[in-house]
C-alpha cells in the first residue's frame, strides 16, 4: 500500500501519544507527506471514530461499535430506499435494500452491539409496514388483505380503522401479521 493515510496509534499515556506524533511528523516530512492536523489528535481512544467504528467499554474489556454517524448515515440511507412516494411493489422495495444492507452488515460485522442491531431491525420492518399500509390504502383492501395473512377479525377491523395513520398503525397489532417470518419470505436481510 503506498498511502495508508487513516491509522490509530494506541499507547498507554498522553506523554507518550505526544511523543509518538512528534515521531510521525518527522518521519512523514522525510517522505514529503503531511499529517493532516485537523483530524489528528493525542485522545482518549473512547468517543474518537476510526473508518466508522468507535470503541466503547463494558465491563472493563474494550468493544467496538459502529459509530452513532455511520448509524445515523444507514438510516438516512434506508429513509431513500423506502420513500413512499417511489410508486413501487414492497418485494421490489425489499430487492433493493437487500444489496446495501448485506455490504453494511459485512462492513460493520465486528461490531459488537447486538442491542444497536435488533433496533435497527425493528426500525426497518416497521418502515415496511407503513409502506404496506399505504399501498394497500382503503380500509376494505387493508381489512381484506390482512384477514388473507391470517389476522383476526378484531385485529384487522381496529387497523382498517385508521387507515391514514400509517406509522402508528404499522406497529403494536400489525407487527404479529407482518411479523419476521413474513419479511423472510420476502427476502429481506436481518442485520442480527
Amino acid at each position: 500500500v503506498r498511502y495508508a493515510d487513516d491509522a490509530n496509534v494506541y499507547v498507554r499515556s498522553r506523554k507518550a501519544g505526544e511523543r509518538v506524533m512528534v515521531l510521525l511528523r518527522r518521519l512523514y516530512e522525510k517522505l514529503h507527506l503531511s499529517v493532516n492536523e485537523s483530524k489528528s489528535a493525542v485522545v482518549s481512544a473512547f468517543g474518537r471514530k476510526f473508518l466508522g467504528y468507535e470503541l466503547w467499554s463494558a465491563r472493563g474489556e474494550v468493544k467496538r461499535a459502529a459509530s452513532y454517524k455511520a448509524q445515523k448515515q444507514f438510516k438516512q440511507r434506508i429513509r431513500w430506499y423506502t420513500r413512499r412516494s417511489c410508486g413501487r411493489s414492497l418485494q421490489q422495495i425489499v430487492n433493493d435494500l437487500r444489496p446495501y444492507i448485506l455490504g453494511w452488515k459485512a462492513y460493520f460485522g465486528l461490531s459488537q452491539t447486538p442491542a444497536v442491531w435488533r433496533e435497527l431491525d425493528e426500525w426497518i420492518r416497521h418502515r415496511l409496514r407503513a409502506i404496506q399500509l399505504k399501498q394497500w390504502k382503503r380500509g376494505t383492501t387493508t381489512y381484506r388483505e390482512l384477514r388473507a395473512l391470517g389476522a383476526s377479525n378484531q385485529v384487522a377491523q381496529k387497523v382498517a380503522g385508521n387507515t391514514c395513520r400509517w406509522w402508528h398503525n404499522s406497529r403494536l397489532e400489525l407487527n404479529r401479521v407482518l411479523n419476521i417470518a413474513w419479511f423472510d419470505r420476502l427476502g429481506l436481510v436481518r442485520l442480527s
